[in-house]
């Protein structure tokens, strides 16, 4: 019966998709084509009329497959692509887009720069309006290959500057492209979004020529708009924005303050610890001292030399103060339960200590602060140091010996 038919037609084609898929996920790429150029013929059998067109799943699978296939070519890659924008209107832009970044992975700039302003160009009813979207990112695009020539252009300008180069080709180029580049660089990052490479180009682009005040205006609004999506690059961009213009520490820490509470493990946080150490105020040391407690939380900083050596010289001149010690065991109360066993473990004290001197000794001093003379891990390096001979290692087993009961106050 014709029903019986749709279904097995139906059911025929999921299983050629999952063979497809199959082939895909073993990177068996000669077999996935076979598959697809079955699915494809399969479709032109086909007359159900199904809400999501088959044209879709042809280009993602077909455009995967021919990015690894041995025997694909640029060629063949293009005719595919080609073919794809024809056969959905509204997936124009995206197939555009994607034929974009294939032809920038190939090194084809001038072909991508091509490709976008055809897509630029297009126009088709309604569907122009609904992806308005799509097409400010295809002028985005555009503005990020203008830019790269901007770049190109000036690199060749200040290599010969000092050679009394003059061509002014080079230099109307050259502000040609930042004109054209600023135009769809600023429009974009007007749109919510995460844009880090647009505003990167853009704010150097507006430094470039001293434009100073807009190049604020952007990041401030890239990090603070509360219609943007949450970012640490955007508070990153804007630190380094402010360092290289020599902004106050007060406006250093305030945007390493919202950093830090974005993304507490970002590599930023060292000097975000170090500024705040050298701070008068006792509230931004205490803040130090977290920041830095918060890092090593991480797996990434457990073998970092300069975040050990950070909290170290803090713990170290807390105890001998003897001021502050309820800061260190704030901090030390929700960690001592794990703390121990993924920093301060006699495996991790050989594998340190063989590794890398420098990081053994930090951790050591701030395992024997925290766990006392009988820690472990401060136990194996103390003893390996001194059999070593190393004057540092004695004095660190004297100073813990010496200094047990703070140990005792900040566990009890």
């Amino acid at each position: 019966s014709s029903h019986e038919h749709k279904l097995n037609f139906k059911k025929s084609k999921e299983v050629c998709l999952s063979y497809i898929q199959d082939a895909m996920l073993h990177k068996q790429w000669k077999r996935a084509a076979e598959f697809l150029t079955f699915y494809i013929e399969s479709l032109e059998k086909d007359y159900s009329r199904e809400y999501m067109g088959p044209s879709e799943i042809i280009w993602r699978i077909g455009t995967e497959i021919l990015c690894h296939h041995s025997q694909s070519s640029m060629k063949e890659f293009n005719s595919f692509i080609e073919q794809m924008k024809t056969l959905g209107v509204k997936r124009f832009l995206k197939v555009c887009l994607e034929h974009t970044f294939h032809l920038l992975c190939n090194g084809l700039i001038d072909e991508a720069y091509q490709n976008l302003s055809l897509a630029e160009s297009w126009r088709y009813g309604e569907q122009t309006a609904i992806q308005d979207k799509e097409m400010k990112l295809i002028q985005a695009y555009r503005g990020l290959l203008d830019y790269y020539s901007w770049s190109k252009q000036k690199n060749i300008l200040l290599e010969h500057g000092q050679d009394g180069f003059e061509d002014l080709s080079v230099e109307q180029e050259m502000h040609s492209c930042f004109r054209k580049a600023t135009v769809n660089l600023k429009e974009i990052t007007k749109i919510p979004g995460v844009w880090d490479q647009f505003v990167k180009c853009y704010v150097d682009l507006l430094e470039f020529y001293g434009d100073h005040n807009e190049a604020r205006q952007v990041l401030n609004e890239y990090a603070y708009n509360s219609k943007f999506p949450a970012n640490p690059n955007a508070h990153v961009y804007l630190y380094q924005f402010l360092k290289r213009h020599g902004e106050s520490k007060k406006s250093l820490i305030s945007a390493l303050k919202i950093l830090h509470d974005v993304a507490p493990s970002h590599e930023l946080m060292i000097d975000f610890n170090t500024m705040l150490q050298k701070s008068k105020k006792r509230k931004k040391r205490r803040l130090g001292l977290e920041v830095i407690f918060a890092a090593l939380d991480y797996a990434g900083w457990k073998e970092n030399v300069k975040a050990w050596s950070c909290l170290a010289r803090q713990v170290k001149q807390i105890v001998i103060s003897e001021k502050h010690l309820d800061w260190i065991k704030v901090e030390w109360n929700s960690r001592k339960d794990w703390w121990p066993a993924f920093h301060f473990s006699r495996y991790l004290a050989k594998r340190n200590w063989q590794e890398n001197e420098s990081l053994s000794y930090e951790k050591a001093l701030v395992a024997g602060i925290l766990l006392g003379k009988d820690c472990k891990y401060f136990k194996y390096v103390s003893h390996q140091g001194c059999k070593a001979q190393v004057k540092r290692f004695r004095i660190l087993k004297k100073f813990v010996n010496k200094r047990n009961p703070v140990y005792l106050r900040i566990s009890g």
